[in-house]
């Protein structure tokens, strides 16, 4: 039986938190709980892979190290007994303040300006030390593609080195701010020494490129339905392929469940 390596991307928890980045704690114990129930096995990114299995390999990665994810996606992860990969911006770790970039500051000064806090260094190497993986969401989470070659290069060793020295060990994974990669990235990726990296590259699940490894994002309008259909293996397969022949309605409901 080949491996199904099924990857997800979440960002933060919150029951009150109508960001579309967000999503309920009990809306993301009962999307587990189901993949669990289909013989799902839990692994951290760089493992799955970059040491591939036979069989069912759900890795959970959460991108920007918000602290709610320590706070009310662990407990529920301990739960299941499975580790996760948080993908931390480096430059805001230990930072006064909350996280600020296009895309999340319009929450700043608002009533859940809370939800943008993040993890400290200590709460990352707690995870780690419960068998969580800690990787790279570069320094300053900018858009990868529209900075300059020496920026790039910056942003990439600058984040490593920080996990390296924070938590003492090596950082080999990346996820790239926004999905944003291309050929470019990639390469500098490489040759700044990730041994994987995390993408979310719309209709590319087919990809198998260790440093642009797709995954399925999963979000606030996620409902049981719609988590059900993104997951299915024919809807993973379609937006995976671009067959001649694909009836409209297949193709288009692939491509909407992005």
């Amino acid at each position: 039986m080949l491996a199904d390596v099924l990857v997800l991307c979440y960002h933060a928890l919150s029951p009150t938190w109508t960001a579309a980045l967000s999503t309920t704690p009990d809306r993301f114990e009962r999307q587990i709980s189901r993949l669990i129930r289909r013989g799902y096995r839990g692994m951290t990114f760089t493992e799955a892979v970059a040491s591939p299995r036979r069989g069912r390999v759900l890795v959970v990665t959460f991108d920007d190290a918000y602290r709610s994810v320590i706070e009310l996606g662990r407990p529920i992860l301990d739960h299941f007994g499975l580790p996760a990969t948080v993908f931390a911006p480096t430059d805001f770790i230990d930072a006064e303040g909350p996280v600020h970039w296009p895309g999340v500051d319009g929450w700043l000064g608002g009533l859940h300006e809370r939800e943008l806090s993040r993890m400290s260094w200590a709460e990352l190497q707690t995870l780690r030390n419960a068998g969580w993986e800690i990787g790279s969401h570069t320094g300053s989470h900018p858009h990868m593609t529209g900075i300059d070659d020496r920026a790039l290069e910056d942003e990439l060793r600058r984040s490593k080195a920080a996990c390296e020295r924070h938590l003492g060990g090596p950082c080999t994974s990346l996820a790239y701010p926004y999905g944003d990669v291309d050929a470019r990235v990639v390469a500098a990726t490489a040759r700044a020494g990730y041994r994987a990296a995390a993408a979310l590259p719309e209709g590319r699940l087919g990809s198998r490129n260790a440093l642009m490894w797709p995954r399925i994002g999963i979000y606030r309008l996620d409902g049981d339905l719609r988590f059900r259909l993104k997951i299915s293996p024919m809807i993973r397969r379609l937006r995976g392929s671009p067959a001649p022949g694909l009836p409209e309605s297949l193709g288009g409901l692939a491509e909407r469940l992005r």
